[in-house]
C-alpha cells in the first residue's frame, strides 16, 4: 500500500494549530526513493515555512525528490525568503500541494515560478476539502479581507440559554466545555456582551494550557464603559482586552480602563449600540483572522441581524427548561415572519457525548 504523504503532511499543519496565526496552517514532507527524507510545520513564532524546515531536514536528500505540502509554495519576499526559490535551489523535482494559496501576493505565482525552472507540479484535489477546512479561517480572510466570524452558544433542546431567576450550573456537559476551550484556542479573538460580564464576572480566556501566536484577544461590546475596573477580565489583562464602545461613553471611565492596560475603540452604531459590523473592519485591519461570538441572546440576535455571523457552532444538551422568560439562544427583536428567518446551509452534526451534539452550519449571506 502506498503511503499517504499528503495526509501526513495535513497532520503536521495540524500542529501549527494556534501557533501559525496569521498566518496558514502548512505542513511539508520531502520524500525521495519511496522514503521520508525531511518534514516540517509552520509556527510564526519559529518564522521558517514548512518547506523550508523540511528542506533543512532533507540536506542533499531534497535534490530529485517530491516534496509534498499542503499550500503553494509562497513566491514572495515577507519575513522570509520565497519559498518557492527554496525549491528551486535545493533541486527538488517535483511538488505536490493541494490548493493554490489566495493570498493576493502569491495566488498562483509560486507554481509558475516552478515549473518555469522545470519542477513538475502537480495538484492533489482529494485532500482540497481537509486543507480548506484546516485553514478556513485564513481562506476566508484572503477571499473577504474580514475575519471569519462564528457564533458560538450552549443551549437546550428547546433552544434556552438561561433561565429567567438561578442559573448556577452549566447547560452542557464537562467534555462540551473542554470542547469550547479547544475552539476558542483556535480562534484569534473572542468578543461578549457587557452584560455578560457583569453577570458573570468571565475571563474568556484560553483555558487549555496550550501555546499561542499571539494572545487571544478578548473584547467586550460595552457602549457606556460599564466595565469595573475591579472585574477579572481587567485585572487579568495583559494588553490582550478590548473594549468596543461609543462616543457616548465617560471619558474618565475610558481614562481608568486604559490606565489599567485596556485598549478603548469607538464603534458608533445605531440607537447609540456598539457597532459589530465596525469592530469586525477594526480587526480585520489588526488581520485577525477569526472572531468568536461568545454572548447572551441580545448580542447574539444582534450578531446574527447585522449580517457580521458567517457560521454558528451550538452545543445542544438533554434538557428543556420551557417557558416564555427563559431566554432563547438569540433574542431582541427578532424576524416577524417564518418566511424572513435567517438560512443555514451545509449543517453539521458533531457528536461530543453519547448524549450531547453540536451543530455546525453556515449563514446564507442574501
Amino acid at each position: 500500500m502506498t503511503p499517504d504523504y499528503m495526509a501526513e503532511a495535513l497532520d503536521l499543519a495540524r500542529r501549527g494549530l494556534g501557533l501559525a496565526s496569521p498566518n496558514p496552517m502548512v505542513g511539508a514532507v520531502v520524500v525521495r526513493d519511496g522514503e521520508v527524507a525531511g518534514r516540517g510545520f509552520h509556527t510564526w513564532a519559529g518564522v521558517k515555512h514548512a518547506e523550508v524546515l523540511a528542506l533543512d531536514e532533507a540536506g542533499e536528500r531534497a535534490r530529485g525528490a517530491t516534496m509534498y505540502v499542503t499550500l503553494e509554495p509562497c513566491a514572495h519576499e515577507g519575513r522570509t525568503a520565497p519559498c518557492a526559490g527554496a525549491l528551486i535551489a535545493a533541486g527538488v523535482a517535483r511538488v505536490v500541494a493541494p490548493l493554490e494559496n489566495p493570498n493576493p501576493l502569491v495566488g498562483g505565482a509560486g507554481f509558475r515560478r516552478l515549473r518555469e525552472a522545470g519542477v513538475e507540479v502537480e495538484i492533489d484535489p482529494a485532500h482540497a476539502a481537509a486543507v480548506s477546512r484546516l485553514n478556513e479561517p485564513f481562506l476566508h480572510f484572503m477571499h473577504t479581507g474580514r475575519p471569519l466570524v462564528f457564533l458560538k452558544a450552549a443551549v437546550t433542546l428547546d433552544g434556552k440559554i438561561a433561565a429567567p431567576e438561578d442559573n448556577q450550573g452549566w447547560i452542557t456537559s464537562t467534555q462540551a466545555r473542554l470542547h469550547v476551550q479547544q475552539v476558542r484556542h483556535a480562534a484569534d479573538a473572542i468578543v461578549t456582551g457587557i452584560g455578560t460580564v457583569l453577570g458573570d464576572d468571565c475571563l474568556l480566556t484560553d483555558r487549555t494550557g496550550l501555546e499561542r501566536s499571539r494572545p487571544l484577544l478578548r473584547i467586550v461590546l460595552d457602549s457606556l464603559l460599564r466595565l469595573p475596573v475591579g472585574s477579572q477580565m481587567v485585572r487579568s489583562c495583559r494588553n490582550d482586552v478590548l473594549v468596543a464602545t461609543t462616543s457616548a461613553a465617560s471619558p474618565e471611565r475610558r481614562k481608568a480602563l486604559e490606565a489599567q492596560g485596556v485598549e478603548v475603540i469607538v464603534c458608533d452604531g445605531a440607537d447609540g449600540r456598539t457597532s459589530l459590523p465596525r469592530l469586525v473592519d477594526h480587526l480585520a485591519g489588526r488581520r485577525c483572522l477569526s472572531l468568536m461570538i461568545e454572548a447572551g441572546s441580545k448580542v447574539n440576535w444582534a450578531a446574527l441581524e447585522s449580517g457580521v455571523v458567517d457560521k454558528i457552532f451550538f452545543y445542544y444538551a438533554p434538557k428543556i427548561l420551557g417557558g416564555i422568560h427563559s431566554l432563547p439562544v438569540a433574542g431582541g427583536a427578532g424576524r416577524k415572519r417564518r418566511v424572513d428567518a435567517i438560512r443555514l446551509k451545509d449543517v453539521t452534526l458533531h457528536r461530543i457525548t453519547r448524549d450531547e451534539f453540536a451543530v455546525e452550519a453556515y449563514v446564507i449571506k442574501d
